[in-house]
């Protein structure tokens, strides 16, 4: 997700007269595995921060600012301990992280075992005692800065699936919070959660929540069913009750985007050139065909450049009349499993551009880097085709970023059913990323589909995309956490 980024200067929080380093109690906590906050380093060397270009931030900022709220998450990098800090009017909570907890913890526990295992075992997850416990130890630590820094009665929301047991452990903690828990990505069905070792701690720990959000209602469904199987609690219509008395609630909460910044930027003059000179540079191709997606084995990239090299081999697409930019921004590069992908995926952009290419005209354009906004809008705008074909995804925000940032009733938009978006943009040309021939009829579709059609499609994706936009997302979650009746 990207947005606008704050330059403005941060300072050391001067409110007195409370624990945790001379910081006031909030009443509204976003507990994430990452701050809000990067790094900035100038010319001189200097070092600042500058708000983070995030979705997630972008909505929750506001929030933060009007309730005195404050931020507990890692720095991103090892062995750093800081003092908490105000920056642009957010208490933010800094939370240490070793090396050794970054590659346990974080590459392992999260991304080695939590990701595939979650992403229907796309890729084997590992199972090892020293990842769980590291994973223990800092959902440990996360709970205890955010029971610290949190006021009587807060609100506190727990982000994703790298802390799954801190509802839980903060509840122990402190009793009289309100609990909130969203996972961004998939929640799994039974029969796969159940590989995992540490199974009922991970349940336990997110039963700890009021209110546990998931991006559709299968994953809210599948985390009721697994409440009735393995803990044998009763649960009706997303409604747990535990033991104790209390009712935890499941529910669906589809994340989208910034919508109108999103269309805004792409509609500027600069914007609009900018995409009329990648088309250019490009050829000036009647089809161009966009990916964008961070480099990782669930998000189908391999898939969908096989299907494009077949559609220009079978003679379907003219090499000279098509290309394919693919953006791939890189990711968890000291993952050997990520390695591995980047060097599946580049041996093929090589085969498919030497065998189909012609001298100065490759079919495949790969771009193994990040993208500022600017450009990101210009290529949403210059592609005739948007191409989201992941095998399994938690939402897939690129698919709402590129309808946002069209500004007509025009493009297309080529979607898997298993990207959660798929359940909102049902006006996509749909597919099974697993099936290359399907794949390949349905690109071929919307490249050369009547404008009328496109248009009829463009429009209904719109619409929703606009009335469905993150602000909205954080509100609905909001409100319904704040009508649970509070833990006895």
């Amino acid at each position: 997700m990207t947005a606008a980024a704050s330059s403005e200067r941060s300072e050391p929080s001067d409110r007195s007269g409370t624990p945790n380093g001379g910081l006031s109690p909030a009443s509204f906590v976003v507990v994430a595995n990452r701050l809000p906050v990067d790094r900035d380093i100038d010319e001189d060397g200097n070092s600042d921060w500058r708000t983070s270009p995030g979705g997630l931030v972008t909505a929750l900022e506001p929030v933060l600012k009007s309730r005195a709220g404050a931020w507990v998450g890692w720095v991103g990098a090892p062995d750093e301990d800081l003092e908490p800090f105000t920056h642009d009017g957010m208490e933010i909570i800094p939370v240490p992280l070793s090396g050794v907890e970054v590659r346990d913890y974080y590459e392992g526990f999260s991304n080695g075992t939590l990701w595939p295992l979650y992403h229907d075992v796309v890729a084997h997850p590992e199972f090892h005692r020293e990842w769980w416990d590291s994973y223990l130890k800092v959902n440990r630590r996360f709970a205890d800065r955010a029971a610290e820094i949190a006021d009587d009665g807060a609100v506190v929301w727990i982000q994703d699936y790298q802390l799954q047991l801190v509802p839980q452990m903060l509840r122990e903690r402190r009793p009289d919070l309100k609990i909130g828990f969203f996972l961004h990505i998939p929640f799994p069905p039974t029969e796969l959660f159940q590989q995992l070792p540490w199974r009922r701690e991970i349940l336990e720990g997110l039963l700890g929540a009021d209110l546990v959000g998931f991006q559709i209602n299968g994953g809210a469904q599948n985390f009721t069913r697994l409440v009735r199987q393995l803990a044998h609690y009763p649960t009706q219509r997303g409604s747990i009750e535990l033991p104790d008395g209390r009712r935890v609630l499941a529910r669906a909460y589809p994340i989208s985007i910034q919508t109108q910044e999103f269309y805004d930027n792409a509609r500027l003059p600069e914007t609009a050139k900018r995409a009329e000179e990648i088309r250019h540079e490009l050829g000036d191709p009647k089809y161009l065909f966009l990916g964008v997606d961070r480099l990782d084995y669930t998000k189908g990239i391999y898939q969908r450049l096989r299907a494009f090299g077949e559609l220009i081999s079978d003679g379907l697409l003219d090499a000279e009349d098509a290309v394919f930019v693919q953006v791939a921004n890189p990711s968890r590069e000291r993952v050997e499993e990520y390695k591995r992908l980047r060097d599946d995926i580049e041996r093929l952009v090589g085969r498919l551009n030497g065998e189909l290419g012609q001298l100065g005209r490759p079919p495949i354009n790969y771009m193994h880097s990040f993208y500022p906004r600017d450009e990101m809008a210009a290529l949403y705008r210059a592609a005739d085709v948007m191409v989201v074909t992941p095998l399994r995804d938690g939402m897939n925000l690129v698919a709402k970023e590129y309808i946002a940032c069209r500004q007509a009733d025009d493009g297309a938009l080529v979607l898997s059913e298993f990207a959660g978006a798929a359940r909102e943009l049902r006006q996509a040309y749909m597919i099974n990323p697993y099936d290359i021939n399907q794949m390949k009829e349905r690109m071929l579709e919307a490249a050369t589909d009547a404008p009328r059609n496109k248009a009829r499609r463009m429009r209904i994706l719109r619409r929703q995309v606009f009335e469905h936009d993150i602000d909205r997302w954080a509100t609905n979650f909001l409100d319904d956490l704040g009508s649970c009746t509070r833990s006895r």
